[in-house]
């Protein structure tokens, strides 16, 4: 049978502020190997899980968590994965829709190459296996927003098998301390999103938006490798920023554009594995550490008071801060798999097998998707440690937050203070003042040539530190000024005059005899304050090197 034809499509950049309504629902993807007797599949391989630290039944044995993960991210693509509909968060409802998005007879889909390209892309990333043959199954359930009936995704063999994703995870308070984990991915799978059901309670009405109705997704299916919440969070996050760097998708959680699923069980070390619990559509990385965390504890406390965990669906309440029931899955569903019959089985090949005269419109090489990956966040934190000398820790903190990697980059190009200097003021207090108005770095009002300059100035020394933080604070409220001229215009120069310098320690030291006693008595803090006292005196305008140095030369007299 001959590959499908594919649609051709650019990468979409489309961004939006508001967010998306969380009710979406996905039907089950992949197993994770768990079943509901809470025994594991075979694909599973020996992991020792890290133990809770709660109190075990009788006092003689601790509890073990068991947490697998169901991704879903959102193809970065202007397109939808079978049809021409473009795709654009917040778009008026109902307005992004062809008629095979609304299941109109007599429709076929059109697989989009840009989405294919995508799901290649990320499972190489992901140190996964390419099936040069994939294929599309219909899964059928019944829901207002999914109005085929079925939803097309890839059951019986994926495009991508046997991964692995490595993220790390701190030990103890101090971020020096970081081990490196793996956990295993089963599988990605391409499949087409479902619409959204609008719930209007005043009115007892439930309206439809099939606007997502169609989009491309990236299920992401994880082995249960992990143990806690922090685990899963992390994972997650180094996932977001794999697919980030790599254009696949631009995971932006708060538009829903990755939701995760999280499959939970607790047991005791040495038995059998317990019944799975599965917390749905978690779109955001706190929540799904305590969503975890939280049903952790809640199924610890159910076994240990003699009840028993339901195999159920269950969703996070963030206000409440616990997992409620959403539906029980003790029944197993029946989803009713078939084979797409309008969709032939995707075919991919390597330059090896690249047929000869092939169009290259028509087919995909996964050799030279290979050679076009970018720079993975992996290897962006060790070339930062190794450019730069700066700690593991300030690498992933550089990373986290959207843009911040690029505006330390720039400041570094037009500054000539230390890489460490720079690191200090951009995660401490460039990153402070954003947290403190939450703004994202793009929307701040010091730009890298600003900060580049305030700190060449502390280079130079024509300020100190904490005149610095003067300027650094007014540069927000003032915007359009430059460091130079806040400087000029609140007298913030270090002086310079070392003569007067020497009269005003002398007068300090005149004034407060007692500290000048302890210090001499060998008290290391007393020299700290009169350091202290002359700052006051000069306004900050003085360097406390040159301070400490005049007043030791002073106390030895």
């Amino acid at each position: 049978m001959a590959a499908p034809m594919l649609r051709g499509c650019c990468l979409g950049r489309c961004w939006a502020l508001a967010c998306i309504d969380s009710s979406s629902r996905h039907g089950r993807g992949a197993a994770t190997g768990f079943t509901s007797s809470g025994k594991r599949g075979q694909s599973f391989v020996a992991q020792q899980p890290l133990l809770t630290a709660q109190k075990s039944r009788k006092g003689e044995h601790k509890w073990a968590a068991v947490v697998g993960l169901e991704i879903h991210a959102q193809i970065a693509s202007n397109s939808k994965l079978f049809s021409g509909s473009q795709v654009h968060f917040a778009a008026p409802p109902n307005s992004l829709v062809s008629f095979f998005d609304a299941s109109l007879p007599g429709t076929l889909p059109v697989l989009n190459r840009r989405c294919v390209e995508a799901a290649v892309m990320t499972g190489l990333a992901l140190n996964c296996h390419i099936n040069k043959k994939s294929l599309f199954d219909r899964k059928h359930y019944f829901y207002a927003d999914l109005p085929a009936g079925y939803q097309i995704t890839q059951q019986r063999l994926p495009i991508a098998v046997n991964g692995s994703l490595a993220y790390s995870v701190c030990v103890g308070k101090k971020w020096r301390q970081v081990i490196t984990k793996t956990v295993r991915i089963k599988q990605i799978q391409l499949e087409q999103d479902s619409g959204k059901s609008l719930h209007d309670e005043l009115r007892s009405q439930t309206l439809i938006d099939l606007n997502r109705a169609g989009v491309g997704l990236l299920e992401v299916v994880l082995e249960p490798d992990m143990s806690c919440g922090e685990e899963a969070a992390t994972a997650v996050r180094e996932l977001q920023l794999i697919l980030q760097a790599l254009g696949t998708s631009q995971a932006n959680m708060a538009e829903g554009q990755l939701r995760v699923d999280a499959n939970i069980s607790v047991h005791h070390p040495g038995e059998p594995l317990g019944v799975r619990t599965e917390v749905k559509n978690l779109n955001s990385a706190r929540f799904l550490a305590r969503a975890i965390d939280y049903e952790i504890q809640r199924q610890i406390n159910e076994l240990e008071n003699g009840c028993e965990i339901l195999n159920e669906t269950r969703s996070f309440d963030y206000k409440l801060g616990c997992t409620v029931p959403m539906r029980d899955k003790e029944g197993k569903q029946d989803y009713r798999f078939m084979p797409e019959p309008n969709l032939p089985p995707l075919l991919l090949y390597d330059t090896a097998s690249l047929p000869a005269g092939a169009d290259p419109q028509q087919v995909i090489n996964i050799d030279r998707i290979q050679e076009q990956l970018p720079e993975l966040p992996s290897e962006t934190r060790e070339k930062l440690i190794q450019q730069y000398g700066i700690l593991p820790e300030h690498s992933f903190a550089l990373l986290n937050e959207v843009g911040l990697l690029e505006f330390f980059q720039n400041v570094i190009k037009e500054t000539r203070a230390e890489p460490k200097k720079v690191t200090s003021w951009v995660l401490n207090i460039f990153l402070g003042f954003l947290k403190q108005r939450n703004l994202a770095v793009n929307e701040s009002p010091v730009t890298p040539s600003v900060l580049a300059e305030l700190l060449n100035l502390l280079d130079r020394k024509v300020i100190s530190s904490a005149a610095a933080k003067q300027v650094f604070e007014e540069l927000w409220r003032s915007k359009g000024k430059t460091p130079s001229q806040i400087v000029s215009e609140r007298k913030l120069e270090l002086m310079q005059d070392e003569e007067a310098l020497e009269r005003v320690c002398h007068a300090v030291m005149e004034g407060h005899p007692q500290v000048v006693m302890d210090t001499k008595r060998g008290n290391p803090r007393a020299i700290n304050k009169l350091i202290g006292l002359v700052r006051k005196v000069t306004h900050n305008r003085a360097d406390p090197t040159v301070i400490k140095e005049i007043l030791e030369k002073q106390l030895s007299s």
